[in-house]
Order: structure tokens, then sequence, then C-alpha cells
């Protein structure tokens, strides 16, 4: 609890008003308090704080950016901290902090981040001593997905198991989890004994304060400088790339890094819902993010309103009363709200399940915010100063016979033009990097769009002078219609940016072949390129061609470097840790 000391400079009458106030602060209050009184009067702590670890598991980015601001605001407030990554942990080592705050994400159907593999699969699998510990669990995650914040559940449980002392529930954090993460840290630090500040100025720099400066919380309106489809007349394919503008945004990134891209939804997917709740749109409602607001902008705007989870199913049958939706609910047969919900969304929802009346306010409080759209990044902004270049698949398909389309893709595809501005951000993925020392050489699997990152590694690459070789292997549906960049990729064989390019078109020919059999077949060059150093990069689809190319990677180091299944796992395992195999897969 916030307290002044009785040798404060202040009457009783004060000392208690502005205990009171520092109190019912938000984190976010007194940040602005920090920066309008500058580096006021230092506040007591009610016991001198520990030692702190503040431990993440990353993806995206979000758990690193939130654990960062974690650990700054722990260090105002007087704890000693330490900020790590459980790629540079092992679970022995918490045993040695007083305290611990974890902020870890799941990735897909349940999975730890790749760079957090290692260090949950020991955590899950081990044992540690952990009586002696304090600690706090903040879980992000997607609702789309079945397994919400699966990871950071199970961390949370295994700590526990441990021995360790939760001083204040986990939190369970959906993509719009900046006000869920606020008041855990604040609740957390307090609970751990960090309640009273150091100094004012201590928590304004602890935590970013609204400003002019662009980035996630405020994107930069980039303006399209140019739009082009990629694939020939012909194609079974939509993919677009896109030029934007970040003039005068004070945006900066690195070639490996993504764009987060805020959309809009369409308007005919927006008169769907409406329709499907009975409301006219012309209703005012209250949003989380922009006020009051009409109905139809609000769910244009700032709403989900088609990825259809199980929390806002749970929540409309709350308000329906829907027998049927209820047993399909069922929490002892899971499988039947998966199996019903495969490839519906939320308008499927209403229509299948009417509630007698809907008011407008009910329905966008069932809704979560509309999450950004994260875009690996295709240019290197040494060949494209004051630009970043996308390589985007406009998503569409039929789902229980109603036409659907992917909200960021086909808002970037259908609903912008030339002249029109997108609200962008940049995402660092500092695990996604080129190797420092430019001579390495480097092998890219980029099938489709994923392709995207490895144009920016070539043009990168052939702005350095000695730049070490380049292989890329690159696959899709049909040469004619579908070889993204085709012109670009000779260009660079021709400079010697990209020493080597192979191909994996599935479908000009009766057998299918992809770029795990490209990886199969030049086995012995690929295993050649590893034993001089290369790094292993793949970028695309993880739930097929990823597994896909890290069991022909298996083959090719069983085959070619004779290792024993285990010994070939090792080496890949050698490869990752020492970051000379890198994905980015989605």
């Amino acid at each position: 609890m916030f307290k002044l000391p009785d040798d404060a400079p202040f009457d009783e009458a004060q000392r208690e008003m502005l205990s009171e106030l520092l109190r019912d602060c938000s984190v976010e209050q007194r940040s602005w308090l920090g920066k309008l009184l500058g580096a006021g009067s230092t506040l007591p702590q009610s016991r001198a704080p520990g030692n702190l670890l503040v431990l993440y598991g990353t993806e995206s980015g979000n758990s690193e950016e939130l654990a960062a601001r974690s650990a700054k605001l722990a260090k105002g407030r007087g704890f000693k901290t330490t900020l790590k990554n459980m790629s540079e942990s092992v679970p022995e080592e918490l045993s040695k902090t007083e305290n611990l705050l974890v902020v870890v994400s799941t990735w897909g159907e349940g999975d730890p981040p790749e760079s957090a593999e290692g260090f949950c699969g020991n955590l899950m699998s081990g044992k540690v001593d952990l009586s002696g510990v304090n600690f706090s669990v903040c879980a992000l995650g997607d609702t789309s997905y079945e397994h919400f914040c699966k990871v950071g559940k199970d961390v949370d449980q295994q700590l526990e198991k441990f021995g360790g002392k939760r001083v204040t529930p986990r939190v369970d954090c959906d993509v719009d989890f900046e006000e869920a993460y606020t008041e855990w840290i604040e609740r957390a630090l307090e609970e751990l004994g960090g309640a009273a500040t150091n100094t004012l100025e201590a928590i304004s720099t602890a935590v970013v304060a609204p400003s002019l400066e662009y980035g996630k919380k405020n994107p930069f309106p980039a303006r399209i400088l140019d739009k082009v489809l990629l694939n020939a007349p012909g194609s079974q394919k939509e993919i677009w790339h896109l030029e934007l503008s970040l003039e005068g945004s004070g945006l900066s990134y690195e070639v490996g890094d993504s764009l987060g891209v805020v959309p809009t939804n369409a308007d005919d997917v927006v008169d769907s819902l409406l329709k499907a709740a009975d409301l006219t749109g012309d209703e005012v409602v209250r949003t989380r993010s922009s006020g009051d607001k009409v109905l139809r902008e609000a769910l244009r705007e700032d709403y989900d309103i088609t990825a259809l989870s199980r929390k806002v199913a749970s929540a409309w049958q709350s308000h329906c009363g829907s027998k049927d939706l209820e047993n399909l609910l069922d929490k002892d047969s899971r499988q039947l709200f998966k199996d019903w919900s495969w490839g519906r969304q939320i308008v499927d929802l209403l229509r299948e399940f009417p509630a007698s009346k809907t008011e407008a306010q009910h329905l966008v409080d069932i809704l979560r915010m509309l999450p950004a759209r994260l875009y690996s990044i295709s240019s290197s902004p040494r060949e494209h100063d004051g630009e970043v270049h996308l390589t985007v698949a406009a998503v569409r398909y039929e789902g229980h016979g109603f036409v659907r389309k992917g909200v960021a893709s086909t808002c970037l595809a259908d609903l912008v033009e030339e002249g029109d501005t997108v609200p962008v951000f940049v995402t660092p993925n500092k695990r996604f990097r080129l190797p420092e020392n430019d001579t390495l050489p480097i092998i890219m699997v980029g099938p489709g769009t994923g392709v995207a990152p490895f144009r920016a590694f070539v043009e990168d690459r052939s702005t350095r002078e000695g730049s070490g070789p380049a292989w890329l292997i690159f696959g899709d549906q049909r040469f004619t219609y579908d070889f993204l960049y085709q012109l670009e990729w000779q260009d660079h064989l021709k400079s010697g940016a990209l020493t080597r390019l192979d191909v994996a078109f599935s479908r000009d020919q009766p057998e299918k072949i992809y770029v795990q059999d490209r990886i199969r077949e030049k086995g012995k060059e690929i295993w050649d390129w590893l034993e001089k150093g290369a790094h292993f990069y793949v970028c695309g689809d993880a739930s097929r061609m990823a597994p896909d190319v890290h069991a022909a990677l298996l083959e090719v180091i069983q085959s070619w470097g004779d290792r024993t299944p285990e010994a070939a796992d090792t080496y890949l395992g050698e490869l990752k840790s020492n970051g000379r195999y890198q994905r980015d897969v989605y």
C-alpha cells in the first residue's frame, strides 16, 4: 500500500490525500504524474525488494516487449532485476532467484515459442526445487485457437508443483493484452514487495506513456506507393506485392523483421453480421478503445467479427440460451465444438443459434478487439530507403456454403489502392537474422509467400561487398503463373548476390514436387554447405511445410553425415542453439 512517511514535508491531511491518490492510481496515471512532477519525492517501500528474474518466451515479440517493460518498472521499484530469454536459461537457474515473473506466449495449437522449446521441455520433464521462489505468470495467447494460453498455464502449474509460491493469480491475455497485462504487473510487483515506488520518475520511464512516436500503440499511416499482382492470369493464387512509404514515421527495420498491419473489416462481412444479429448498424455503442461509436463503424474498425472461438461461443450461449449450443460446448466433449466450428465464423454462430433479441452493446461486448496481422518484410532498407515491401497472399475460400476471406489479406487486396494509407508498425524478429559474418553461406527455403524475407536477405547481401554464397530453394504451384520475383532472382544470379536457385513447382507434372523433395534430392550439396558453416533458414506454413522440411533435413544429416537418427537430431539441435537453423513459420 502507498503511504508517505510521517516526516514527509506535508501536513497530515496532505499525506493522507497523496497516499490515497497514489494507491488508487493506475500505472498509466502514475506515469503521467511522474512526467508532470519529474524526479519528485522518493516514496518508502514496505520492505526492501530482493532479486527478481523476469523470464520470457516469445514468438512474435509481444512477450519480449512486455517482459522488458516489466523489468524496467521493477527496477524503478527497487528490485535487483535480471531480464532473460528462455532460450538463454535453464530451469535450474530459477531456484537462484527470490522473485520470478514469467511472460510467455503460446504458439499455434498449444506449442511454446520455438526459442523456448528447450526450456519448456526441460521444465515439464525435469525437477527443480523452487520452495524459496515467489512467482507470477503472464500468459499470452489467442482465443481463436483451441489451446488458449496453454504454455503459460503449463508453466504456472509446474512452478507451483516444484514448490514455488504464487503471489498473484496467472493472467491469460488475448491479442488485446494491454489492460490485462497492466493490471497483472501492478498487482504482481505490489505482492512481491515493490508496491511503493522509489520515485515517480522511475514509474514514468518504466511504462511507455502516450506520445507522438509511432509504433504498435500508435500505428503509422503508411502511404501505398505501388501495388502489383505477382501471379499471371490463369493462376489459382492471388499474391500481391505492396510497397509502402515510411517517410516521416521514424520507424526503422532490419531484414528478417515483420510489419504489423492494422486492417479493417469489409463492408459485406459487417453487413452479414448485422443481418444475423437483426441490428441496423446505426445503433451507438461504447467501445473499449474508441469511446462511443456507431455500431457499423465499430464493427468495421475495432472488433474481430470473424474468428470463432470457444470464448465467444460461450458468451453467446449465455445470451441466446440455446440448449443445442450448450451441448456443443460441453467441457467433457471439447472435440464436439472443435469439429462444429471448423471452417465457421461468428456470423454462423448467430445464424444457427439466434437470440430472440440482441442489444448492440451486448454484441460488441462479447467480441475481442481486432488484432493486427504480421507480415514478413520483403525488402532491405539498404536497397529501399524510406520504404517497406510486403508479399501478401489474398485468402479466399468457401466454408459451409458461404464465401470467406482473410481479414487483413483481402483488406490489402480489395480495400486499398495506390495513394491510400494503411496503419502499420514494425515488429523486430531478432531470431531471424542474417549471420553477422557476411562471408558465411546461407540456404533459404521459402515456398509461396515464404519467399518474402529471402527477397530482403538477398537484396541486403547485394549491397555488401564480399558476401558469401546464397542458395534459394523456392516452391509454388506452376512455373508459368507462380514464379514470384522471377526476374529479380535472375538478376541476382547474374550479379552473384544469389549463388544458386532450385525450384519446385508442384503442379507442373503428374507427381507433386515440393521444396522438401528438392532438399532430399540435393542432400549431398546441402550437407557440404552445412559443414562449411552455412546458416539454414525456413519461412512459411507451420502446419505442414515446416515439419516436412525439418524431416527432410534430418534425413540429409543422417544420410550424408552418416549419423544415427538420434545423432542427427542432436546435430540439428546444435544448429538451432547456435543460430544456424532459423525458422519464421506461421
